[in-house]
């Protein structure tokens, strides 16, 4: 397959994170979905400090990085026909518009920098800019060792989660000290390209592409009229995986609009652990586990419960000979089970559910659509998308972090909350296990859930019950 056209004067010393030149289907997907401002793709990560790193080696220390991770000082260009988005250097990189630095007004708790970090991530991006923002949050108390807060967000079609915490590995020390010996890499260099030229690129590599294309379709239409079994058991599962909702929505949480609210809760990751094997199931299954019991306390305490919700949570595509960085994952839905009181219950029905969504074979079904998706309008892939994610009640995901200590300009990471896009749903909650604590961030629309500090209890019930299965 012919090389596509080079966008910047490659650095052989660079991080390979990121290193695709083009948005594969799924990420094109998310980028143009945001014609509709319901489908916002912006991930948010924050992080609290156990002390306030020097504000120049912070600096330094992203500008280092900038250069290590081209893709961080790369912004989006559009063919002039709606192919795949290519990744060019931003030729006016401007560090000082992506790293920005706040103080807290006092007493600086962290309902304040959850409210700082709602507004930031409802701030959308300079679609003419890398997609990227940080900032540094002073004046979080911490007693008589003042705290901070580190916030940076990304859009989603940089990355998914576990490509966000190979990016956290790469930059992030394992101590507190400087390293003299990182390699220091020269700023990448733009060179000229238009989206004439993108355009010219894409469309000569998928001429080049399109016999052998067709040779792999034909083999498979073969292979499945030689198994016609085989054919039905596709079209089944395609019916379970882009049919109708698995269940029907909850009434209370029909509402939507625009606004996102966090909440977070933190439990030991041994704790899970334990009362996940107790049960006979994988802290995912767990972690699903108490956000059903969660929501299951929230309808009752509002006086309408639900036996099932629909819900969704995406299963990971990674491999080990994937390039790190960007999106590698599926999607997949069930009929969370609510009304199940008893959590040892509910993660053995998670259990069975997602060992058996991980053998769908039509699993990967919205990756084989993406590349007919994307040449659709901006508008209209927002409003099927939208249609797609909005009948789910709840998305969910789990996250493996990091397993050890890591510092931020010699100030230790002691918690990394995850808030994932509410792409018109009323939760998306995140889980990263971060240095033996399992961090939850929930996203929340106030339309939906419209008690936030009641849900925010609820939520902290719900992984109450689950690491309770160990004291029964």
């Amino acid at each position: 397959m012919a090389e596509p056209v080079p966008t910047a004067a490659a650095t052989a010393e660079a991080a390979p994170w990121g290193t695709a030149r083009e948005m594969n289907a799924l990420e094109t997907l998310m980028w143009r979905a945001e014609a509709d401002p319901r489908m916002s793709a912006t991930t948010v990560a924050v992080e609290i400090l156990d002390s306030v790193p020097d504000w120049d080696r912070l600096v330094a220390a992203h500008d280092w990085g900038t250069r290590y991770v081209t893709r961080a000082r790369e912004r989006v260009l559009e063919p002039s026909w709606p192919l795949a988005p290519t990744w060019v250097v931003d030729e006016h990189f401007d560090l000082s518009y992506h790293l920005r630095r706040v103080v807290l007004p006092a007493p600086g708790g962290m309902a304040q920098l959850l409210e700082l970090a709602q507004t930031f991530a409802m701030t959308p991006f300079d679609r003419n800019r890398p997609p990227w923002e940080a900032m540094l949050v002073e004046g979080l108390d911490g007693g008589d060792h003042p705290r901070a807060g580190y916030l940076v967000k990304m859009h989603h079609s940089l990355t998914d989660g576990m490509g966000g915490i190979q990016l956290l590995t790469l930059l992030h020390s394992r101590t507190p000290e400087h390293n003299p010996d990182k390699p220091q890499v020269p700023a990448p260099v733009a060179l000229p390209v238009g989206r004439t030229d993108v355009f010219a690129d894409q469309v000569g590599r998928r001429l080049a592409d399109a016999s052998r294309a067709a040779g792999r379709l034909a083999g498979g239409a073969l292979g499945l009229l030689t198994r016609p079994e085989r054919a039905v058991g596709f079209a089944r599962s395609l019916q379970r995986v882009l049919g109708s909702p698995p269940a029907p929505g909850s009434p209370l949480l029909a509402e939507r609009s625009l606004a996102w609210r966090f909440a977070v809760h933190e439990v030991p990751l041994a704790s899970l652990k334990a009362a996940a094997k107790a049960a006979g199931g994988s802290i995912n299954d767990a972690f699903l586990a108490a956000l059903l019991g969660a929501f299951r306390l929230y309808h009752a305490e509002l006086g309408a419960p639900v036996d099932v919700l629909p819900i969704a949570f995406p299963i990971s595509l990674r491999a080990d000979e994937h390039a790190a960085g960007g999106n590698r994952f599926a999607g997949a839905r069930m009929a969370g089970p609510v009304g199940e009181a008893d959590p040892a219950e509910r993660i053995r029905l998670v259990r069975e559910f997602v060992l058996t969504a991980r053998a769908e074979p039509a699993g990967d079904a919205l990756n084989l659509l993406a590349p007919v998706l994307v040449a659709l309008p901006g508008a209209v892939i927002g409003q099927l998308s939208g249609a797609l994610t909005g009948s789910n009640d709840l998305q969910a995901s789990n996250i493996r972090g990091v397993g050890h200590a890591v510092y931020q300009s010699g100030a230790r990471v002691t918690h990394l909350f995850p808030f994932g896009p509410r792409p018109n749903i009323p939760a998306m909650i995140t889980m990263v296990s971060h240095d033996g604590t399992c961090c939850i961030g929930a996203n929340l629309d106030p339309a939906a859930i419209t008690d936030v500090d009641l849900f925010a209890q609820c939520l902290r019930d719900g992984f109450a019950e689950v690491l309770a299965i160990t004291e029964g």
